[in-house]
């Protein structure tokens, strides 16, 4: 922790003297965060679009596979940055999927902003709390935080990309840093984790819960706000959030969103949706294997246990997440014909250089 407090000042001091002006500490921290981004895509530790990424320096290794529906162009987009923040031991992945007219753009921009403002919060709760930091509790108070401030930043920052009114995304990241796992969840995609019970099988462990509109807490918070969670009769069972009939009658006005954690959607944002993530915290044993974050059209052809069996099966780690999304594309057209298909994206991220099982 603080080595990496370390680095990330000295970045903002190189910074600062080259800029030649006197920035505020909180752009001096963006701009910092940005020259570490720059430095890991210089050195190949960021992959955004599908391959394979392993550092020499770190056992994490991980696979990152998308693949584009039949509704338009594809509105997924993820991101695996390895040595995060220039630490050797920690990697970052997130995978974002866009929807509405303009859901690819701020997908893309989500992409691009989140992980320079999550180091750029992270560095300032280190400092406040570089007192407590041996303390575990502390240690993912400080990452909760960061996320939360990160992802109220972005969402702000969104109101000035086009099209962010009436279109927006989901964001699903995980951090892990040594042993110690962060995942932060915004809508509906979901992370899973592959892990070896007392007879040497892989199970599956759900590590998010997909933020759906009708479940209990999500419909409380959403009716507290006015807004109005509904199923309608061309999608039973598809539970969506709407604004307020403003004549007070039954109807309600659209559009809905199958979602009740986005970024963006402006439209409906005083109406019970919001970008704060809930969280997960986990602390790796050698019996965890890895970990599949995947967007929602992978989860619903393909169930969780199927999955871990799918990318433990890999000939090769670097093939998996493809594996994974390649198997679902083939359920979705044989469980789902006449609908259109969804985007499709896959990480996956290993802990160890062998499965322990």
């Amino acid at each position: 922790m603080v080595q990496f407090s370390s680095l990330f000042n000295g970045f903002a001091k190189t910074i600062s003297k080259k800029s030649g002006r006197k920035n505020s500490r909180e752009d001096v921290g963006r701009e910092a965060a940005n020259a570490l981004a720059k430095e890991a895509r210089k050195n190949e530790l960021i992959l955004s679009t599908s391959g394979f990424v392993n550092a020499i320096s770190s056992h994490n290794c991980a696979s990152l596979h998308s693949r584009q529906g039949k509704k338009g162009a594809n509105q997924d987009r993820a991101i695996v940055w390895e040595e995060f923040g220039g630490q050797e031991d920690m990697i970052f992945c997130g995978v974002f999927d866009g929807h509405g007219p303009w859901g690819h753009l701020v997908a893309k921009r989500v992409r691009e902003l989140v992980p320079s403002s999550l180091l750029c919060n992270w560095q300032k709760a280190l400092a406040h709390n570089m007192d407590n930091l041996g303390f575990d509790n502390c240690l993912l108070d400080v990452w909760k935080q960061s996320h939360i401030k990160a992802c109220s930043e972005v969402d702000q920052q969104l109101e000035q990309q086009a099209g962010s009114f009436y279109s927006g995304t989901t964001a699903l990241t995980v951090v892990k840093q040594g042993d110690v796992m962060v995942v932060a969840n915004v809508g509906d995609s979901r992370a899973v984790l592959a892990t070896a019970d007392d007879d040497g099988n892989l199970v599956a462990v759900q590590l998010t819960v997909d933020l759906k509109p009708n479940l209990p807490g999500e419909r409380e918070r959403i009716m507290r706000s006015k807004g109005r969670v509904w199923s309608s009769d061309d999608e039973p069972g598809v539970y969506r959030v709407w604004m307020p009939n403003p004549n007070g009658g039954v109807a309600v006005e659209g559009p809905g969103l199958a979602v009740s954690r986005a970024f963006g959607d402006y439209y409906i944002k005083d109406f019970g949706l919001i970008s704060e993530p809930e969280f997960t915290f986990r602390n790796i044993t050698f019996r965890d294997q890895f970990a599949i974050l995947a967007t929602d059209g992978v989860w619903d052809v393909v169930s969780n246990q199927e999955a871990v069996e799918i990318v433990s099966s890999a000939p090769e780690r670097g093939e998996s997440a493809k594996r994974l999304v390649e198997h679902a594309v083939c359920a979705w057209k044989r469980t789902r014909r006449g609908i259109a298909m969804d985007d499709m994206s896959a990480i996956c991220l290993f802990f160890h250089n062998k499965l322990i099982v």
